[in-house]
């Protein structure tokens, strides 16, 4: 096989194939659904969307497309580590929606320390629902962050705690406060959540989520994962989050969905590596009138796809993933 310019393409050797698939099944996804498969050829890696996974309430499947995004990037850092640069081309067939993006192994060269450092943070990286603890982020963290974001494409902006969080607030409570009436929503959180004895390989355990809706201090409106089963093991409440941020695309088109979900994995890896994590808020963004009115009370740049909220975590304890074969198309 030949790219565009008539040079070879680099085969994948067989026995990282299991590597590539579970690092990049590392990825966040909307309540731990995983909703990703792949089919590996000799020179390619075709990434598709399970829409067997997709949410009830996720009517265009933006959510799961932006999930995608993040396992796209969890692939592109395991072939950087594997030493060679990855080509991906997103959206290669319109006439197959499924089909996400392609990545072949393009030039040969040697990871960097900072792709090595976000690679050994994607074990202990994980979506962060309890109390953070009370210190304040590491100096730079936050700028690094927003490189990370622009590196992706995409935009971190920094939602400042006077006016600008307190608009934001007002806007989730008042969509949450729907969107808890939805039946959809209550099904999805029933199937996508698992009680302490579960075997399951996916969905939100209970060691991740509190035992009711209760609100933490300075933090936005989080799903009731527990719907009154009592199956929530964290404390209900500690010390606010340091920072929240909202992820911005440059558009909303499927294209920017992907670029957000590989934004989103790039930016909260980097956070991991140094004990940093993020609640990350999705459910009041599902409908493109509520991402508008966030738009524009907070004057932004951009369509906003995610909300996130950052603090220091000690927590090690990281969600289950599926295992490499179930992921494989064919």
């Amino acid at each position: 096989m030949t790219d565009a310019a008539g040079e070879a393409k680099a085969e994948i050797p067989a026995g990282v194939v299991g590597y590539l698939i579970a690092t990049a099944a590392r990825a966040p996804s909307i309540l731990n659904t995983q909703p990703w498969r792949f089919d590996v050829g000799r020179h390619r890696i075709d990434l598709y969307a399970d829409f067997d996974r997709k949410l009830r309430v996720d009517l265009i499947g933006r959510e799961l497309v932006i999930s995608c995004g993040a396992a796209l990037f969890g692939l592109r850092l395991a072939v950087r580590s594997l030493g060679y640069l990855p080509v991906v081309e997103l959206l290669p067939d319109p006439s197959r929606p499924r089909l996400l993006a392609s990545v072949t192994l393009g030039a040969a060269r040697a990871p960097t320390a900072a792709d090595t450092r976000l690679l050994e943070a994607l074990p202990h990286r994980h979506t962060h629902r309890g109390p953070f603890e009370a210190e304040p982020l590491p100096a730079g963290l936050l700028a690094g962050l927003q490189h990370d974001a622009q590196a992706e494409g995409a935009t971190l902006a920094l939602v400042d705690r006077a006016q600008g969080y307190e608009k934001l607030a007002d806007i989730m409570d008042a969509v949450s406060r729907r969107q808890d009436r939805d039946p959809r929503s209550w099904a999805d959180m029933r199937q996508w959540t698992r009680d302490t004895t579960t075997a399951a390989h996916d969905g939100v355990p209970a060691h991740t989520f509190t035992a009711g809706a209760d609100r933490h201090r300075g933090t936005l409106p989080q799903r009731d994962f527990d719907l009154g089963r009592g199956l929530g093991e964290l404390a209900a409440d500690g010390p606010p989050p340091a920072a929240t941020a909202v992820l911005l695309t440059p558009g909303d088109a499927r294209a920017d969905w992907l670029c957000a979900g590989q934004a989103l994995h790039r930016v909260l890896a980097d956070a991991a590596s140094r004990w940093v994590f993020a609640s990350i808020h999705t459910r009041p963004l599902e409908a493109e009138g509520v991402r508008a009115l966030i738009r524009d009370r907070l004057v932004l740049s951009g369509a906003p796809q995610l909300i996130l909220q950052l603090g220091v975590a000690r927590a090690t304890q990281v969600t289950a993933r599926r295992p490499p074969s179930d992921l494989l198309d064919g």
